[in-house]
């Protein structure tokens, strides 16, 4: 048979692009694949943030947060000492992405999407048609096959490289199962490097660290030890490193009739790691194109991820080449930790679509000295 719809990866991205196009037309022949039986672990912060579930909202799938206990806190530290901590205007969650993908890819079955076990090697098209592997029809394929994509290199599309790939390593730790904030240190070793700690409401907290790929040193054995200097109670047997492909280089979005999406899209925000609001909006709009404009599917969706996430990506790309310069992010954090429109603008900024707009960006000037703050920084 001839899909309407095959997806490659069902991670965030993938499923939700499955779930949207069943929410479009019920009817539709959707079909899912995965390298992977769920559930599964992944690599990730397992940050939620608001943003998420809105998405989630919208598409009838609430159910995938269902227990999750809010977070409602955030406090960023840059290496100078700054802080910057509030409770943002709705809370974020933490949730293992064990369970996360397994309640999402379930959610696109129960709405009649095929799930399927397969690793994808080969894709053709004959302008009307995608098929994979010699088996796999269809008429649009939507490529969320994560960071190292499959489907994105036989495209003949380039990995993200240098500064515009990022790499972290993830553990779990044992926590307070009550802490309801989320932590976020910049660290100057390999500036701009960051480490976070998320309280999962369990009992444990998902610990990490994360640098540029051009700024590692000794590679992902280096990050192993870097996040066990900086958490030693974490489980050895729980890192699990991952890349980044930082949404400050990124391929076209549709080649034909495949579409990509999340992190096989380079849709990771440069400032914060945060991948999975962006993979939500890529996989819906993804899979709403391909069931309601399917011979027009590419333009359909390059329009809708501009029309959503352009200007925000813009802000972002901008802002990836500011933070190289370290005075500048503490100045930024110093404005956020006096002025609450300021810290709501970064949060927006990390996690969702925010802008950086003018008035915050004067503040940040007028608190920017380079020589007292340097002054400063040494001195601590």
């Amino acid at each position: 048979m001839v899909w309407d719809l095959a997806v490659v990866g069902a991670g965030p991205a993938g499923a939700t692009a499955a779930l949207a196009a069943m929410r479009a037309n019920p009817e539709a022949h959707v079909l899912l694949l995965d390298r992977a039986e769920f559930p599964r672990d992944k690599a990730c912060g397992d940050g939620i943030a608001v943003h998420v579930a809105d998405q989630l909202h919208a598409l009838g799938a609430p159910q995938v947060l269902a227990g999750a206990p809010p977070v409602t806190g955030l406090r960023l530290t840059t290496p100078g000492g700054i802080t910057a901590a509030g409770r943002p205007r709705r809370a974020n969650h933490v949730v293992p992405r064990a369970e996360f993908d397994a309640r999402l890819v379930a959610a696109a079955v129960d709405a009649g999407a095929q799930l399927r076990t397969a690793k994808v090697r080969t894709l053709t098209s004959d302008g009307a048609r995608v098929v994979l592997d010699d088996r796999h029809s269809a008429r649009v394929v939507v490529a969320a096959d994560g960071a190292n994509s499959t489907v994105r290199r036989l495209l003949g599309l380039p990995a993200n490289q240098g500064a515009h790939l990022g790499i972290a390593v993830r553990g779990y730790a044992p926590g307070d199962p009550g802490a309801v904030e989320q932590r976020i240190d910049m660290v100057a070793d390999g500036w701009p490097a960051y480490a976070w700690d998320f309280p999962t409401g369990t009992g444990l907290r998902n610990v990490g660290v994360g640098v540029a790929r051009d700024r590692l040193r000794g590679g992902k054995t280096a990050l192993h030890q870097r996040l066990l200097t900086l958490y030693p109670e974490v489980d050895a047997a729980s890192l699990r490193a991952h890349h980044l492909p930082f949404s400050s280089s990124r391929p076209q979005p549709a080649h034909g009739r495949v579409l990509l999406a999340g992190d096989a899209a380079s849709l990771i925000n440069p400032l914060s790691g945060e991948g999975i609001y962006y993979a939500v909006v890529s996989g819906r709009l993804a899979g709403e194109a391909a069931i309601r404009r399917p011979d027009t599917a590419g333009a359909a969706y390059r329009r809708a991820l501009q029309a959503m996430l352009g200007r925000h990506f813009a802000h972002t790309t901008t802002l990836a080449r500011v933070i190289r310069h370290r005075p500048l992010v503490e100045a930024a954090v110093t404005v956020a930790a006096k002025r609450r429109a300021a810290y709501d603008e970064l949060v927006e900024i990390a996690l969702g679509q925010g802008l950086l707009h003018v008035g915050t960006l004067a503040q940040v000037l007028a608190a920017y000295r380079p020589e007292r703050r340097w002054e400063r920084i040494r001195a601590r």
